[in-house]
C-alpha cells in the first residue's frame, strides 16, 4: 500500500492499494484489484475495484460491474453497469450549479 497525495498530469492506473489526502489526475482507472481510500478529482474515472471517498469528474465516470463505491459522485456523465454497488449522493449536470436543489425547485416553480 502507498499513501500520500497524487497529482498527475495525464493517466494513472491503480491496481494496488492507495490511501491518502486526494488524487488529482486527468484520467484515472482503478483496476479490479485496486483499493482506493481518498477523494478523487479527474477529467474521467473508470472504476472496477473499491473506492471509499468522493469522486468528481469533469467529463465522465464509468462504474464497471465489479465496482464498489462508498462516497458521493459529481460528474456530467455517469455510466453504471449491472452489478455495481454504490452508496452515496450522485450529482449529474453539464454545468457548475452551486445549489442543484434550489435550481431545480426554481425551474419547477416557474412552470406554473
Amino acid at each position: 500500500m502507498f499513501q500520500g497525495k497524487f497529482a498527475v498530469k495525464e493517466n494513472l492506473r491503480i491496481d494496488g492499494a492507495f490511501e491518502g489526502e486526494c488524487i488529482q489526475v486527468e484520467n484515472l482507472h482503478i483496476g479490479k484489484t485496486g483499493r482506493v481510500k481518498t477523494d478523487i478529482n479527474a477529467m474521467s474515472v473508470v472504476v472496477e475495484g473499491i473506492v471509499i471517498g468522493n469522486i468528481t469528474a469533469s467529463a465522465r465516470i464509468l462504474l464497471l460491474s465489479s465496482a464498489r463505491v462508498l462516497g458521493d459522485i459529481k460528474t456530467p456523465e455517469l455510466i453504471i453497469q449491472e452489478g455495481v454497488v454504490l452508496e452515496g449522493k450522485c450529482t449529474i449536470n453539464q454545468f457548475d450549479i452551486q445549489d442543484t436543489k434550489k435550481y431545480i425547485e426554481s425551474l419547477y416553480s416557474n412552470q406554473s
